[in-house]
């Protein structure tokens, strides 16, 4: 198969990658994970905080709100639980659990593209996962955060816990697929948005800690999209030579920008959100596909990453001529009876697609991470 381009680009050409730390790098939520393991009842918090953001962005799309804010809206109530920028980076650097084949991956992209995180992350889980994979923490976004810059006094953190534990009983929301707007959702689902707007842009906001939800911009949503932008700015590589992989709402913005540049935009056990804008669905156990998908995007752009979507089969693969004998070993090797799902994402196979992404997403991730937005 002949590819134009592809000597040129093999011989000095650039091309580069970009991905999202947690989902198509690690496991973790790191975010949900410090709330489960340093706040009483902390899995419920940030649950209902978590239903928030989604419903907040997505469904209302507040000015001024953006999906990946529940890393803002957390902070008051670990901060009253005793978190410090220590403790989070001791707790990030202990508790990192990468997607099989991952650090082979993030090392494999880096011999031939430009690479980089870009990652709504706390920035301390971003260096400890540079030092695990090691990766350029140069090449890295991710949200800055001092936690150490706020002072409360003991008065203050036990209202802060009260209202914690406030959250953490409320109720799961339930919004219908075809939900357009916020009356759209149950009595029940409005009172508790209601509640939660009155803790965050009232109760909070006579408290120190509401130098945290000032000061601090995680970086999702138009952020992320900012970050590529920055990104391109930096390497002077134009969007239609960046390879972009994401997995959740965050990665929304990121994904239309990449897309309509002509660049690729890759959803990697992603969810609903993610789906909706990626134009390859990635659904597997271990990142392998991704270097596939990587080598060809490296040599032959976008029109090699579909040559490999038409005859998605060893034989298929090779006959590209694109990825070398190695990875195809290891494509055998880790998938040795059938190959995951490489797949373009269409109006007719998207349900389909969501349905096997959300069930591969909670089993490689487990159910309650793999069940965030």
């Amino acid at each position: 198969m002949d590819f134009d381009g592809l000597e040129e680009t093999m011989t000095g050409g650039w091309r580069q990658f970009i991905s999202d730390s947690e989902g198509p790098i690690t496991k973790n939520d790191n975010a949900f994970e410090l709330c489960r393991d340093m706040i009483d009842n902390g899995s419920e918090l940030f649950r209902t905080i978590s239903q928030y953001d989604d419903i907040v962005s997505n469904l209302i799309q507040r000015p001024n709100y953006k999906a990946g804010d529940t890393l803002k809206l957390i902070l008051p109530f670990l901060k009253a639980y005793g978190a410090t920028d220590s403790s989070i980076l001791e707790y990030s650097r202990k508790n990192i659990v990468t997607i099989p084949g991952a650090k082979k991956t993030m090392r494999f992209v880096q011999e031939f593209m430009t690479p980089f995180i870009v990652a709504t992350s706390y920035e301390h889980f971003i260096s400890a996962l540079c030092d695990a994979i090691g990766f350029p923490l140069e090449n890295t976004y991710s949200t800055a955060l001092d936690m150490d810059a706020v002072k409360t006094d003991l008065r203050e953190g036990e209202r802060l816990k009260a209202i914690a534990q406030e959250i953490a009983r409320m109720d799961e929301m339930r919004v219908p697929e075809n939900a357009r707007c916020i009356e759209d959702l149950r009595p029940q689902d409005r009172a508790t948005i209601q509640r939660l707007d009155e803790i965050f842009m009232e109760d909070l906001m006579e408290m120190s800690v509401n130098q945290l939800l000032m000061d601090i911009n995680p970086v999702g949503g138009e952020e992320k999209a900012s970050a590529v932008m920055d990104i391109r700015r930096r390497t002077g590589i134009g969007l239609e030579d960046t390879l972009y992989i994401g997995d959740s709402i965050t990665d929304v913005q990121a994904f239309q920008l990449v897309r309509e540049g002509g660049g690729l935009s890759v959803s990697f056990n992603g969810n609903e959100y993610a789906l909706r804008e990626a134009e390859i669905a990635v659904i597997a156990d271990n990142t392998i596909v991704t270097s596939i998908l990587a080598e060809a995007f490296h040599k032959a752009g976008v029109e090699g990453t579909n040559a490999l979507l038409d005859d998605w089969t060893i034989e298929g693969i090779r006959s590209t001529g694109l990825i070398n004998e190695y990875l195809l070993r290891e494509l055998v090797k880790v998938f040795p009876d059938q190959l995951p799902t490489l797949a373009r994402v269409t109006p007719k196979n998207i349900k389909a697609l969501t349905r096997q992404s959300l069930a591969e997403r909670r089993l490689v991730r487990g159910e309650i991470i793999g069940g965030l937005g």
